[in-house]
């Protein structure tokens, strides 16, 4: 038996959330290449929190056990890559969605979709990173690819207090990058600066409708945000620059011109997390062993336990969450 957040339609259709014991036979089965993980830490995403409320039907079939990431030991393994004992970390492949995911003490997944845990890094430490850091590492190798470097200017992260900005801002300064943190907590500016934030400015200055051209200021932006915060900082990046886009906090839309880009020959970024190859994602983690400050992770997360997490789901939605929530699902 297992303790799992468990997502189940009641009678008027709304998703309810409880946590429950649940028996081993219950997790997916694969015809080949199927691997059972101990899980240690999980963590609440913004796809998360949308799950566990029911605010977006994210949730591909019910019942469910959410949660986009996980990290932990592996106890089975019917696949080559894997062996007990293995330490393991698991970001996206539409677990959480369509496949049970990591709120749980113990999962069921393809060997494909799973990453060995960085020699470096405890269970811990990778989940305190999960899908955001390594969403931003993404992010920040879209920039590099494009020959963004630290010496060309400023560098935009919207959404800035969020699990993908917070962890992006860190990186950027650590590799030399001057940075620029938007936001709509003016509280956490010391936050923002401590992670290495060189300027912080209000997320006002770019959330509302604006000119197709504005002046232009950055060399690079990761977005979390899309919209017309998307769409500004598309119209403020310089000549030749890139914008790297992997968010949606303020909305699907996109209200921008062709402008920015048969003008000055700005670059548009997609950056997927969830469907990325195996090869970009042991760059990224190779990367996030490498370059991340450690320091980050005592200031960007914190842990609760398997039941808080519900709470905290509900809590993310609002924005009122800062940096990582880790679910220590044993807890």
């Amino acid at each position: 038996m297992f303790n799992a957040i468990h997502l189940e339609k009641n009678a008027d259709n709304a998703t309810l959330a409880t946590v429950r014991s649940l028996d081993e036979s219950a997790l997916p089965t694969f015809d080949t290449g199927g691997v059972t993980v101990a899980v240690d830490y999980s963590t609440i995403n913004y796809k998360d929190g949308l799950a566990i409320t029911g605010k977006s039907p994210v949730v591909r079939k019910f019942p469910m056990v959410p949660g986009i990431d996980f990290a932990g030991t592996v106890t089975a393994s019917e696949h080559a890559d894997w062996k007990v004992g293995d330490q393991v970390v698991l970001d996206g492949w539409g677990v959480g969605e369509s496949h049970w995911g990591g709120l749980a003490q113990q999962a069921r997944v393809s060997g494909d979709w799973l990453v060995r845990c960085p020699a470096s890094m405890t269970t811990y430490e990778a989940m305190a990173i999960g899908t955001a850091g390594y969403t931003a590492m993404l992010s920040v190798m879209a920039l590099e690819r494009q020959g963004v470097s630290a010496a060309a200017g400023e560098i935009l992260v919207t959404g800035a207090t969020g699990g993908v900005g917070s962890f992006a801002v860190s990186l950027l300064k650590t590799l030399g990058y001057r940075v620029v943190a938007s936001t709509g907590k003016a509280s956490e500016a010391a936050f923002l600066q401590a992670l290495g934030a060189a300027e912080v400015i209000d997320r006002a200055t770019l959330s509302s409708p604006g000119k197709p051209l504005q002046k232009e200021r950055w060399t690079g932006v990761v977005d979390t945000v899309g919209s017309h915060t998307l769409a500004n900082a598309c119209a403020m990046t310089r000549y030749g620059g890139t914008v790297t886009a992997c968010g949606l906090a303020q909305g699907m839309d996109f209200p921008v011109t062709v402008a920015p880009f048969i003008l000055r020959g700005v670059k548009l970024i997609g950056v997927d997390s969830v469907m990325a190859p195996l090869a970009v994602r042991n760059e990224a983690w190779t990367r996030l062993a490498r370059d991340l400050d450690r320091k980050a992770i005592e200031r960007i997360a914190r842990t609760v336990g398997l039941a808080a997490a519900i709470d905290v789901a509900k809590e993310i939605l609002t924005g009122s969450v800062r940096g990582r929530v880790v679910v220590d699902v044993n807890r």
